[in-house]
């Protein structure tokens, strides 16, 4: 009873965040303002989010393609079907359950194929590093060709942690944090060693080694160079599919891509911060517009709301219609293409 009392409250904890959001994006928004967003969708290129929706779909089943490649190393080869029904499957559980994603494609995946889930779970740790790096390129690139626009609007969201009362930077604050961080490390490798006899602690340590086997997997990737033309996809879609978003209304399409750039920058942070980035993408996406001139109760608001429907209407089209075709799929494949059902030691518990 322990862990669904634990994952409750985690779902209402990010879904009450979500919610917070979505009042502070709107909490000040009038009767005319409304007006205003009203008519600026209705005077949007609207048949332009076709395109975006064909972009984020491909970028999808790009990242499902790059998980297959982080995969061959382990020795798995999994259907293209299969993987991108378990990325797209992932993606709609996490726009409910922030991280629940992860695992139940990695238990998807191992079900119908014969890969194991503890090892897979490497590869999605390896993913989100390298999805990282990526954002951090995508920062840069965004102050570098667009700092004198949002240099202080990034520096706002993230420096302000690391500042003390007279607003510079904290070495206290900076200190304390790197210690806490080491201590914590220290702390989990001190219990693992040290209780590894308990059944509890040694599963949590066969789930470690396992990820830990399934990271060696970046160092033996056989197509170094499809993993990278896949990463640049990826990001070239998000980017693309922002940009022609932009350019569905009116009022933003005089940014152009590089008003795409920052605007994917600083709303992958509120894809993070909520459940799909429910209201807080729209929001962090408004108080951005506000900085290039645009009113933020309106157009800002227009924007992220329209940018956050597309990505969303994708998800979950995408996820439940694969959901369906899922199971159908593999209870329908020839006999001589049906695995051998797994033994316990070939697959292990996450």
């Amino acid at each position: 009873m322990k862990k669904p009392f634990v994952t409750i409250l985690q779902y209402l904890f990010f879904l009450g965040l979500g919610v917070l959001f979505v009042w502070l994006s709107v909490r000040k928004i009038e009767a005319k303002q409304w007006l205003e967003i009203k008519a600026s969708l209705q005077h949007a290129r609207l048949l332009l989010i076709i395109p975006v929706f064909i972009m984020l779909l491909l970028s999808h089943f790009s990242r499902a393609i790059r998980w297959k490649i982080l995969m061959e190393p382990l020795g798995y080869k999994p259907s293209t079907f299969n993987t991108f029904a378990a990325v797209m499957i992932g993606y709609l559980v996490n726009a409910g359950v922030p991280r629940l994603g992860e695992v139940v494609k990695c238990t998807l995946l191992s079900r119908y194929e014969k890969v194991r889930a503890d090892k897979l779970v490497g590869t999605i740790v390896m993913e989100r590093a390298v999805d990282v790096v990526c954002l951090s390129v995508v920062f840069v690139l965004a102050l570098a060709f667009q700092g004198s626009v949002i240099g202080d609007f990034v520096g706002s969201l993230f420096g302000n942690f690391f500042k003390n009362n007279a607003g510079k930077t904290s070495t206290t604050k900076i200190t304390v944090s790197l210690s806490v961080l080491i201590l914590f490390i220290a702390a989990v490798y001190f219990l693992l060693k040290r209780f590894g006899h308990i059944d509890a602690v040694g599963k949590i340590k066969n789930i470690l080694k396992g990820i830990l086997h399934g990271l060696q997997s970046i160092r033996f990737i056989k197509h170094k160079g499809w993993f990278l033309f896949h990463t640049l996809l990826i990001w070239t879609l998000y980017l693309l599919s922002t940009t022609v978003g932009i350019y569905a209304l009116r009022e933003t399409a005089p940014l152009g891509i590089g008003g795409g750039l920052t605007t994917l920058a600083v709303g992958s942070v509120g894809m993070v911060l909520t459940p799909g980035g429910i209201g807080a993408y729209p929001l962090l996406v408004s108080q951005l517009m506000e900085v290039y001139g645009l009113d933020k109760d309106t157009i800002g608001n227009a924007l992220g709301w329209l940018l956050w429907t597309a990505q969303t209407v994708i998800i979950l089209f995408g996820g439940l219609v694969l959901a369906a075709l899922f199971s159908y799929y593999n209870k329908n494949k020839r006999p001589s293409e049906r695995r051998a059902k797994l033994t316990d030691e070939d697959i292990a518990p996450i």
